[in-house]
């Protein structure tokens, strides 16, 4: 993350005269204690911010003059927010001789995505401070000022940009999610594993699970992965037992191109919860539900992925055959495939073919039958961000750059 470590002045009055506002609402700078994420004053120059434009920079701060060609504008580089959370975007600002019909406007996006309005008016003039949505908490955060005015004379003056956040994660201390914590994916989680191999609704399954399931109120994710053609669970036990182990409940069986299995073994869980007789009873948190599979298991994953219950979908190594497979998608999905793998192209196909939100890696030195070995620690990480609410792992180890994954192959993502 870039950051500027120029001296901050101390704000000045409260916000007057704001004509729009978004729905985060604006307050006086905030006067409890936080910690200082992103600061700027211009006392050096633009710092972190990109230009475009009639933008100058003194004692004053930074000053967008009007124009009568494209108006000009300020925007932050990515502000990293891995481990903040409870964030205020704060800052000083005056517009001077804007005419009707002419106003400024203070913005944000996510992760590179569309622009929020904060603040859009004519005249205003002091400091002003806004608590952004915990949507943004773990992400990349760009902030725009931008001024639509005629004449250069007309002018937006910028000073004492600051992001700050409630809450500091520290190094190696990120903020929970509905699991308890982990350091490190590739290690196994803090659970001890149970393996029950006649598990399912033809008691031909195998279920994973945390040993001491539900402890201290924790409810847990789902996850119902089917094998490759040709393979069972077995050939994938290291791998149930890694994820059971980070606190999901993980239930495999021999896979089929049609998802209809899966479907079952998610009923199957659904009553197991249940039932008085089962070791998991009221201990599945069924509304954090995925399907993945390897091979053929992606295929069937395909064909049941517009199941209402789903959160995500993990497809290895198993694009569809006719590149439609996609068109059942309806929440964000992980691809991972092999530099090696004859299956690439069609998963390539796929990803282009994807409407959701979805990110692929193509990894480096991997062929078909050690995609899933070499990818299921991204799998973990993805399992924690979307099933177990760790959504400082969004921007840390999937969009950003040089995120945790990106070293390990080709990495693709979109619709974020």
């Amino acid at each position: 993350m870039s950051r500027s470590h120029a001296r901050l002045r101390l704000f000045g009055a409260a916000a007057v005269s704001i004509m729009a506002v978004a729905a985060t609402g604006a307050t006086t700078a905030p006067a409890s204690a936080a910690t200082p994420v992103f600061r700027e004053d211009f006392s050096g120059g633009l710092g972190a911010f990109t230009p475009s434009g009639t933008v100058r920079t003194g004692a004053y701060g930074a000053r967008l003059a009007g124009s009568l060609s494209a108006g000009p504008s300020l925007v932050s580089a990515p502000i990293d927010l891995a481990g903040h959370g409870g964030v205020t975007v704060s800052y000083t600002r005056a517009a001077s001789g804007l005419d009707l019909g002419e106003s400024f406007a203070v913005a944000y996006s996510v992760d590179g995505g569309p622009y929020t309005t904060l603040e859009s008016a004519r005249t205003a003039t002091g400091a002003v401070s806004f608590p952004l949505p915990a949507s943004v908490d773990g992400r990349d955060l760009r902030l725009r000022f931008s001024l639509a005015a005629n004449s250069v004379l007309e002018t937006l003056t910028v000073d004492d940009v600051l992001v700050e956040a409630a809450d500091d994660g520290g190094p190696g201390e990120p903020p929970t999610g509905s699991l308890p914590p982990v350091d490190d994916v590739t290690a196994p989680g803090p659970y001890a594993v149970t393996v029950d191999e006649t598990a399912g609704p033809g008691n031909d399954g195998w279920l994973v699970h945390p040993t001491d399931a539900g402890a201290n109120g924790v409810d847990h994710p789902v996850f119902v992965w089917g094998p490759g053609a040709g393979s069972d669970p077995a050939a994938y036990e290291d791998m149930l037992r890694q994820w059971a182990s980070h606190g999901f409940v993980v239930y495999s069986e021999v896979s089929s191109s049609s998802g209809a299995y899966m479907t079952d073994a998610l009923d199957w869980l659904e009553d197991q919860n249940a039932s008085a007789s089962s070791p998991l009873k009221g201990d599945l948190d069924l509304s954090e539900v995925a399907f993945g599979g390897h091979s053929r298991g992606s295929i069937g994953t395909f064909d049941v992925a517009d199941d209402p219950r789903l959160e995500t979908t993990v497809h290895v190594a198993g694009g569809s055959f006719d590149g439609s497979g996609p068109d059942s998608l309806r929440n964000p999905a992980l691809y991972i495939g092999g530099d090696e793998d004859f299956a690439t192209p069609n998963v390539e196909r796929d990803y282009t073919n994807t409407d959701v939100p979805v990110w692929l890696n193509v990894l480096d030195g991997t062929d078909h039958i050690l995609a899933t070995r070499n990818g299921q620690h991204i799998i973990t990480a993805w399992l924690r961000w979307h099933l177990a609410d760790e959504e400082f792992r969004r921007s840390e180890d999937f969009l950003s750059t040089g995120c945790t994954f990106c070293g390990l192959g080709e990495v693709r993502h979109k619709n974020w």
